[in-house]
């Protein structure tokens, strides 16, 4: 009876110290070492990828935001604030939700077939929303101009860039609101449009919320003049 006490204590004690040595290594030191290592070799994107204007953090280079008016009495959803360059819908957070407001409660794909009925109305409503918001007295917008990304969400409903033809279809739309030249306001896109990664993988793209940081110094520099 005493050697089958003893040797229970023996493996209790053995399981103990193995669960204090793993909680210490994997609990403490591994997740300081992994930390101490990103922040030293890559510290903006182990913080999120964080974007600054004027010393604030105002979102990150990873996630999608909107640009909308104040919502009014009466409104379910906001109306885009057409001063600014707009994002793709946010539309995808799975079957029973909509992401409206790029909330990072949740994300994921609407995994809605191309023959979806509702699908088809969004995105019908959506190519209408942006022909007549962009067209402009002398610059109209044709539904064949506009691109799939600027009707439908990322397979994350979070993407944060828009296609070079979606921001440059936007152009005049955003130059005749800011009281802009138009000129201006596309060199502002080409300078923040960024190429394939490595010159092949992926698709051009610019971020829309690094571009409307760029258009609001614009703005205010035409302002003090």
């Amino acid at each position: 009876m005493n050697n089958s006490v003893g040797n229970s204590a023996r493996l209790l004690w053995a399981g103990l110290r193995a669960l204090l040595v793993l909680t210490l290594v994997c609990g403490v030191i591994y997740p300081l070492a992994v930390t101490g290592v990103a922040q030293g070799l890559m510290p903006g994107h182990a913080n999120g990828s964080e974007v600054t204007a004027n010393g604030k953090v105002v979102g990150s280079g990873l996630i999608g935001q909107r640009y909308d008016l104040p919502l009014k009495r009466g409104q379910e959803t906001a109306a885009p604030d057409l001063r600014w360059f707009q994002p793709r819908p946010s539309h995808g957070l799975g079957a029973n939700s909509v992401n409206t407001r790029y909330s990072l409660i949740l994300s994921g794909a609407t995994n809605r077939s191309a023959d979806n009925k509702e699908l088809i109305d969004r995105v019908t409503t959506a190519k209408a929303a942006v022909v007549k918001d962009n067209s402009v007295p002398g610059h109209p917008v044709s539904p064949s101009q506009v691109p799939a990304d600027a009707v439908t969400s990322s397979g994350s409903g979070l993407d944060p860039d828009i296609s070079p033809a979606y921001a440059q279809l936007q152009v005049n739309r955003v130059a005749a609101r800011n009281h802009l030249d138009a000129a201006q306001v596309e060199k502002l896109v080409a300078h923040h449009t960024d190429g394939r990664i490595l010159g092949f993988a992926g698709e051009p793209r610019v971020n829309v919320l690094q571009l409307n940081i760029a258009l609001r110094h614009l703005v205010n520099d035409a302002g003090t003049r």
